[in-house]
């Protein structure tokens, strides 16, 4: 099912582009783009996590470096059957978290510093669990290749005015050209929301059973959602930047921001938050007794998680 996603995706991006060729350059730019998005798919399949990182400047840290974060995953990647991923730290005041990578032996996962300040460890615990839960269901490819390749379509489409037709040939229309530096970008995050939004349900589900623990995500999202997008909330710059990395992150760090909110990646965090909470309720007693602090926990409610070069 990832897979035909995945083909889908690649496809409507694809066609997208060349889309994008015609109207610029007919049918020498269609050709054009067609070459290009061929080396770009290939290039972002290979790629792309690595790109996401860079853009978010995400620092990789070890058991040396961040010790209680790194044994955290680590028992989390036990309990999902998973090969251990690579941790990154992002410097952002935001609290967020993302995963990417192109199948479980090469993922990685990624938490912002302000989450780590913010949030006591069984809610980070609940959070990377929810990342692992991705990488499981190997959503990851499919965001990260949607992120480079909807960037991608941004950037052409900004630079739309410059590039000129073939020899010859005229260059579009003024109102063509201004038509696809403001469309071409809209399309590409609708084809970004067409990823189904179940995979969050599926993710959030899945990690909280990794985690054992629905109530710590619940109440994960519950911070994020409210440190992120509440009055005088930070501001994300990197996803300000490059917003089409936005859809990655647990809670999209650019919803309810202008017109933002319109285009939604993410379910509703209410609705997510009651499903999670329906879990503890069916599993009774299960849910509570599966609560047991891990060794990472036992800080008085705070994390112990150092920063970046702690």
């Amino acid at each position: 099912m990832n897979t035909m996603k995945t083909g889908l995706l690649l496809a409507a991006m694809t066609a997208l582009f060349l889309a994008i060729g015609f109207a610029i350059a007919g049918e020498g730019g269609m050709l054009f783009a067609l070459f290009a998005a061929a080396a770009m798919n290939v290039f972002a399949y290979w790629n792309s996590d690595k790109m996401v990182l860079r853009m978010h400047n995400a620092k990789e840290v070890g058991p040396r470096e961040a010790p209680d974060l790194y044994r955290m995953v680590e028992r989390l990647a036990r309990n999902a059957d998973l090969p251990m991923p690579k941790v990154y730290i992002i410097e952002e005041a935001q609290p967020n978290a993302f995963a990417t990578g192109r199948n479980p032996e090469n993922a990685a996962v990624a938490i912002t510093t302000g989450l780590m300040r913010a949030a006591p460890p069984d809610e980070i615990a609940g959070v990377m669990a929810h990342e692992l839960a991705h990488i499981k269901n190997r959503d990851t490819l499919i965001m990260t290749v949607t992120a480079t390749i909807a960037g991608a379509i941004g950037f052409l489409s900004q630079f739309a005015f410059f590039l000129g037709a073939g020899r010859g040939e005229a260059r579009p229309h003024p109102i063509v050209t201004i038509l696809i530096m403001i469309l071409a970008p809209l399309a590409a995050m609708i084809v970004q929301m067409a990823i189904s939004r179940a995979r969050e349900y599926d993710a959030d589900k899945l990690g909280a059973e990794i985690a054992r623990d629905p109530a710590s995500l619940a109440n994960a999202l519950r911070r994020i959602e409210a440190m992120a997008h509440g009055r005088g909330a930070p501001m994300m710059r990197q996803a300000e930047a490059n917003p089409a990395t936005a859809h990655m992150f647990i809670i999209n760090p650019l919803a309810g921001i202008n017109a933002d909110n319109l285009f939604r990646t993410h379910p509703p965090t209410d609705e997510r938050v009651r499903r999670l909470m329906a879990m503890t309720t069916r599993g009774g007693g299960q849910a509570t007794a599966a609560r047991s602090p891990a060794p990472e926990a036992s800080t008085g409610g705070r994390s112990r998680i150092p920063r970046v070069g702690g």
